[in-house]
């Protein structure tokens, strides 16, 4: 019951995270020190878990998906979505500075804390690094992209596909690349007022970038562990910018609707954005509330690594994460 409420907080954690831009649910699974398990649990969703239903009925179908970890997750995760949009809309609207102060020292902390899980680095691995920052910078300037696709359904097919993606990156935020698209609003709204039929279509989406985007990642950890941890180092450091409190707005485009599509930015100091706006920079708040996320997430990295949940060695990580499972991957064949 304590483990099941401990993922059930950490799955909260996860959508309060996904329902702001900029920061992603995955830094969350990561910190919290459940990234990987989740991922390779994920994985297990396809062919494999008829098979396993077939050969042991609903015990081996649980065990298969390893539903004692994924439905204490999933519920937090979806009643942290419904219970903190209204606050998240709340936040951006009226303390923008204080709330990306916050997360800025939470995911600068979070790239501290996956570094400390490349045990076996080599100097080739700079180059997984340099294309999680390339990517992270170049992705938000090409999601207005999917506007062009015409119909408004398909589009909200195709965000909620790339959305659910990058849920499953640390450092790469859903949310935020929903606002680059000119979806954000659009799903914050109909989530907000329960409506069944987008969420429909945005969560047909999520699901083909679920099981498509888990089972690459999947592989990439049990293959290539330490390059794909540069990666998602690379992909967090990315991300950062957006997170800057002190920016303006110097390139936008109109969405179909008439919202604004952020393009670029240009980041301020303080002094020079209190000068530019008008507005109080809010220095020592924004100061603080960046201290206070970088102490959160350490403090987390420190109290998993004492349970032992993030101290293992990277192989006895992988294989704790997939042990229920390893029967049922020989099962699935060409599924893994």
């Amino acid at each position: 019951m304590k483990r099941h409420l401990g993922i059930f907080f950490r799955g909260a954690g996860m959508g309060a995270a996904d329902a702001v831009p900029g920061v992603s649910g995955g830094t969350i699974a990561f910190v919290t020190g459940i990234y990987e398990e989740l991922i390779h649990s994920i994985k297990q969703f396809g062919p494999g878990a008829f098979v396993a239903w077939r050969q042991g009925g609903l015990g081996r179908l649980a065990l298969h998906l390893n539903l004692a970890f994924m439905l204490p997750l999933l519920a937090g995760i979806f009643l942290s979505l419904f219970s903190v949009a209204h606050l998240v809309v709340w936040l951006i609207d009226d303390y923008p500075l204080l709330l990306n102060g916050f997360f800025f020292g939470l995911v600068a902390a979070s790239a501290v804390v996956v570094s400390r899980h490349l045990d076996d680095w080599r100097w080739w691995h700079l180059v997984p690094l340099a294309v999680g920052l390339l990517l992270a910078h170049g992705l938000p300037s090409l999601m207005p992209l999917v506007t062009q696709l015409g119909h408004p359904d398909l589009v909200l097919v195709v965000g909620g596909a790339i959305a659910i993606s990058a849920l499953l990156l640390p450092g790469v935020s859903g949310s935020f690349l929903l606002l680059t698209m000119g979806l954000y609003g659009t799903v914050m709204e109909g989530i907000r007022s329960f409506d069944v039929g987008l969420m429909a279509l945005f969560g047909v989406g999520c699901l083909v970038g679920l099981f498509g985007f888990s089972r690459l990642l999947s592989w990439l950890l049990r293959h290539h562990h330490t390059a794909t941890l540069q990666l998602l180092v690379g992909f967090i450091i990315g991300s950062l910018p957006v997170l800057w409190p002190w920016r303006e707005l110097v390139r936008y485009q109109l969405g179909a609707e008439g919202q604004m599509i952020p393009l670029d930015y240009r980041y301020l100091t303080p002094a020079d954005f209190a000068e530019l706006t008008g507005d109080p920079a809010r220095l020592l708040a924004v100061a603080a509330l960046m201290l206070a996320g970088a102490a959160l997430v350490l403090l987390l990295g420190w109290a998993n690594r004492s349970a032992g949940a993030e101290g293992a060695r990277p192989a006895d990580r992988r294989a704790a994460a997939a042990g229920p499972r390893q029967g049922a991957d020989k099962e699935e064949g060409s599924d893994a």
